[in-house]
């Protein structure tokens, strides 16, 4: 049977709910996965009226799952905890729906180590009301992050033809170079190994983007950073069977990479790797966070909870059908 994926409602306030109803009525959601909403059952109805789709919903107990679900275009399943919040208003700022996000994304935890989903696909969540509700995280990394007693985990992002990890996401780029080391290199390498092997990619190879112009050109460019800080996490990856390779120029690594040479490229910070993987698919590209314990894989939409058409019924779901299909590539191959 296909694996069953859970998807986080986010903020009911935002267009999470909107998204989800439109993926739910989507033929192409059930050819990938079992989907199994994880939010407040109320919520999804208001939202299934608004964009106009026609399946029923069964609401489930957190506590009380069955041991097999089969849900359809036509009959939606919604895990939901109980904290009626559908009648929130559209485009609100609400600790209420701050703190229910919160809840949905802790169901969702552990579903996903009692391995009753297979992965987690979230939908938006809005950071001042998840302030307000007393939850006080940057975000979604941090709390799946707490949730499964995670230290180290890196940032993924996706598309149909480019995967890209990061060794420094949100930091200045002259700290994000001195964040960079032999240790955090090998790491992110072996990360991105060990999460496409346990996908059933075998041999993945990973190419390690330079941090300077032709990947500092034997010290002509840069302090010679790529054979301080990255060819040493590369060489201990090589001996230990790992397919890593670099430091390769950036200009070229990533046509490289889409042309089938790389299964995936680290990239050395913020926006060497995400200006690629956006101008080649704004619409369909996914955030992904690996390195959670348990080999938790957790996909997410690449925008935000839109406060401002929330409510209107025109927000698109492509990045959430991409994000379930990421969630199904790359969640570990066990039954469920």
């Amino acid at each position: 049977m296909k694996p069953i994926i859970g998807i986080t409602m986010g903020d009911v306030c935002g267009i999470g709910p909107e998204i989800v109803a439109k993926s739910l009525a989507a033929p192409e959601l059930y050819a990938l996965c079992r989907p199994l909403v994880i939010g407040d059952a109320a919520a999804l109805a208001r939202a299934r009226d608004v964009v106009g789709a026609g399946f029923s919903i069964a609401r489930l107990d957190p506590a009380a799952l069955p041991e097999e679900i089969a849900p359809s275009p036509a009959a939606a399943l919604c895990v939901d905890p109980g904290l009626s919040v559908g009648d929130l208003p559209y485009g609100e700022v609400r600790a209420e729906a701050g703190h229910a996000a919160f809840e949905f994304v802790r169901v969702a935890v552990d579903l996903a180590q009692e391995h009753r989903i297979a992965a987690i696909a979230t939908a938006p969540l809005n950071k001042e009301a998840l302030h307000k509700g007393g939850h006080l995280y940057p975000g979604h990394t941090e709390i799946l992050a707490e949730l499964t007693g995670t230290e180290s985990y890196s940032m993924m992002l996706a598309t149909p033809k480019l995967k890209v990890i990061h060794l420094t996401t949100h930091v200045g780029l002259v700290d994000a170079v001195a964040r960079i080391t032999p240790e955090r290199t090998y790491q992110v390498i072996r990360l991105a190994h060990d999460t496409l092997a346990r996908a059933g990619v075998a041999a993945p190879r990973i190419a390690v983007c330079g941090i300077n112009p032709h990947a500092g050109e034997h010290g002509l460019f840069g302090r010679g950073e790529e054979e301080e800080k990255l060819e040493p996490g590369i060489r201990r990856a090589i001996a230990e069977g790992i397919a890593a390779s670099g430091p390769w120029p950036g200009d070229t690594v990533f046509f490289r990479a889409m042309r089938g040479d790389f299964e995936v490229v680290v990239a050395c910070y913020h926006d060497q790797g995400h200006i690629p993987v956006k101008l080649l698919s704004i619409d369909e590209g996914v955030n992904i966070t690996l390195g959670l314990n348990g080999g938790i894989i957790r996909t997410s939409v690449d925008h935000g909870t839109a406060f401002d058409i929330a409510g209107k019924g025109i927000a698109r779901h492509e990045s959430l059908i991409a994000a379930a299909r990421f969630a199904v590539e790359l969640a570990p191959k066990r039954a469920t």
